[in-house]
């Protein structure tokens, strides 16, 4: 294992409290304590206090985050504070799921349908990837981390580790690909797959996103591993090693797996005897077909739809027993962060209940065998019995982490001297059209605007009608992809727009320091999404700059608005004092715009110049193929201006070449 140690690179040095927050943590973490708190307001700096402990500790890392635009966020912050180390980013790689249930009242079987996103795979892949290849690692997760993952002890000991010089045979290579479920593809050559052309093995790592190696051989040695385009077919760079990864993270040994078919087929005996039994003969009967069918998928395979369902019986564990997750893809001594712990902590703890209740449907009636329910997400006490020393951190933690840290730091003190923003009352009647004035004073001074509604519906037509009176308008909500969002809060941020319209993603973490106004609709409607915890939260988006401001629309001063004022105004006051103390004059926290989360920097294949008259033949014929698998995409996707833009280009290429 190789790696840098941890080297936090900032032009600012921790000022305010963070000082003594970063040594009253260290001092607890060195101790021994197990969970310590970091009790930090908004825009007091809390990822730069988390990067001073991870530089101080020199440990590996995880932050759990609760959403995956919060997650993009810390990643892309991260990365900026530590360039020299590796920072990596583990979320659910589904744009859509609908898991696999069974819904006896209309005997419904509805099948499991998903959308995998390919780039947050690739990203995951890297991620693991990372732990094995070195130490100074960060991951920045979500709730994704504690669901299952294949065996990290396979998974390692699949990896294929090559070097010039090394003597092998060519066709062993290619063997080792398929038994970690690399494809064979001469002709579509993406991610995952390899192609071979006489002595030379070309494989596309999944852990990569642009560049793909070239393995040659010379008799049963191999003469060189170089790096290359694998549209231009332009080698990029000599390598003195190479390894490669499973492509899936549920590849084992074809040892493991044919004795995983055998215990698999004994509990599916017993299975069937409780059903005939007990006079269940369709569920017997649906339950053999299955998973005789899945039997001969792995068998001929090595894989099936639905794998993950048998990973007990692959990695050879027993019955309830916890399942390999991200955790245990760590070395022992890391440590991991909870940001916005008084979310993420309740959202870890509810996982395991909700996953068993659906699958219990698929288990009586006979959809899937019972090794099904060890297909799961940690318990909650697994999940703490896994991890190592903790701190969480919340600008209002809950009564878990008052009850069980050892210490407390509180960051109250922003070194920026930002106060937290002014809060105004106003009422619910003709709040949409009191809001249209705001947002139209705010824009015209270049401010940037949040409004955060009560359902998603309502958040779409408020949309719609401030579009129509030519206001610059998005709105965000959890069914927006996940890439998508991040785009849309950097388009805010650039100004390519005004107003972003949410309902429960405008709130803990968001980072945008351009927002002067952030209106709360119908705040008096007591509930999760006007919680004192959520109005502290949400308020706090407007405490990074200068000018911020807050409108809660509201007919009755609630309890909640009550206990969250007050404490805004607590802080306030704590800040000002601190302000007139230290000759301090509150500025706007000045923060970079990050490029889009993608593993490398991509160039769509759109954008290469075919015009350019140094491509070779071979360089121009590769070209025409992504060209032509864009054209096709665009069609799929009814861009058909786009696809005839491509196809036009493939034309001129084809005639080139001739």
């Amino acid at each position: 294992m190789q790696g840098n140690n941890f080297r936090l690179k900032s032009d600012y040095k921790p000022a305010g409290d963070q000082p003594e927050a970063v040594a009253v943590l260290l001092e607890s973490i060195k101790k021994g304590n197990k969970y310590q708190t970091l009790l930090g307001v908004t825009g007091s700096g809390k990822t730069y206090t988390m990067a001073n402990i991870i530089q101080a500790l020199q440990r590996p890392a995880l932050v759990i985050v609760h959403n995956k635009t919060l997650a993009a966020q810390l990643y892309s912050e991260f990365r900026d504070l530590f360039p020299d180390n590796a920072v990596e980013y583990f979320v659910s790689y589904y744009d859509y799921y609908q898991p696999e249930a069974y819904l006896p009242a209309t005997d419904t079987y509805i099948e499991k349908d998903s959308s995998i996103n390919e780039e947050i795979d690739k990203l995951r892949h890297s991620a693991t990837a990372a732990l094995f290849e070195r130490n100074d690692v960060i991951i920045i997760a979500s709730v994704s981390c504690i669901y299952g993952l294949g065996d990290p002890e396979d998974y390692s000991e699949l990896m294929i580790s090559l070097r010039p010089g090394m003597m092998i045979a060519r066709d062993y290579v290619i063997d080792r690909l398929i038994d970690i479920q690399y494809s064979r593809n001469d002709i579509e050559f993406v991610r995952g797959r390899f192609r071979v052309r006489g002595d030379i093995i070309e494989i596309f790592p999944s852990d990569s996103g642009e560049k793909a190696v070239r393995v040659e051989f010379f008799g049963d040695q191999i003469d060189r591993i170089s790096e290359f385009d694998p549209i231009t077919g332009r080698a990029t760079g000599l390598m003195s090693h190479l390894a490669v990864f499973p492509a899936s993270h549920f590849a084992t040994h074809r040892e493991k797996m044919l004795k995983a078919i055998e215990t698999i087929k004994t509990e599916l005996a017993h299975r069937i005897k409780y059903f005939r039994d007990n006079n269940k003969l369709i569920e017997a009967q649906r339950l053999e077909e299955r998973t005789m069918y899945d039997i001969e998928m792995i068998r001929e395979a090595g894989f099936c739809s639905g794998i993950e369902n048998y990973s007990r019986h692959i990695s050879g564990r027993e019955p309830g027993s916890s399942p390999y997750t991200l955790i245990d893809y760590f070395p022992e001594d890391f440590i991991t962060f909870i940001d916005e712990s008084h979310v993420m902590l309740p959202q870890l703890r509810g996982m395991y209940n909700g996953d068993k209740a659906r699958k219990g449907n698929l288990v009586e009636y006979g959809f899937r065998l019972p090794c099904a329910y060890d297909n799961r997400p940690l318990m909650f006490e697994e999940f703490l019995e896994k991890t190592g020393r903790m701190v969480f951190v919340s600008a209002t933690p809950a009564a878990f982490e008052y009850a069980n840290s050892s210490v407390v730091a509180e960051q109250v003190i922003r070194p920026t001297g930002l106060v937290d923003p002014e809060v105004i009352i106003r009422p619910v009647k003709n709040q949409v059209d009191d809001l249209m004035a705001e947002i139209n004073e705010t824009a015209k001074k270049g401010g940037r605007i949040l409004v955060t509604t009560l359902t998603k519906k309502m958040s779409e037509d408020l949309t719609d009608y401030l579009e129509s009176f030519n206001i610059r308008v998005k709105y965000l909500h959890s069914e927006v992809e996940t890439l998508e969002r991040v785009e849309i809060i950097r388009d805010l941020r650039l100004g390519k727009f005004d107003v972003l319209v949410g309902i429960n993603l405008l709130r803990e973490g968001l980072d945008i320091p351009e927002v002067e106004l952030v209106a709360i609709l119908d705040a008096d409607k007591e509930g999760l999404f006007r919680s004192e915890t959520s109005l502290i939260q949400t308020m706090g988006r407007a405490a990074r700059n200068v000018n911020g401001r807050v409108i809660l629309y509201a007919d009755e001063m609630t309890g909640s608005i009550e206990r969250a004022v007050r404490e805004t105004n607590r802080r306030r006051q704590k800040q000002i004092e601190f302000n007139i103390a230290n000759n301090i004059t509150p500025r706007t926290i000045v923060k970079h715009i990050y490029d889009s989360i993608r593993i490398v920097k991509e160039t769509a294949s759109e954008d290469y110049d075919v015009f350019d008259d140094t491509l070779t033949t071979e360089e121009m014929q590769n070209l025409i193929i992504a060209l032509r698998k864009d054209m096709k995409a665009c069609a799929i996707r009814l861009e058909f201006e786009k696809a005839a833009q491509l196809r036009d280009k493939i034309e001129f290429l084809a005639k080139k070449i001739k």
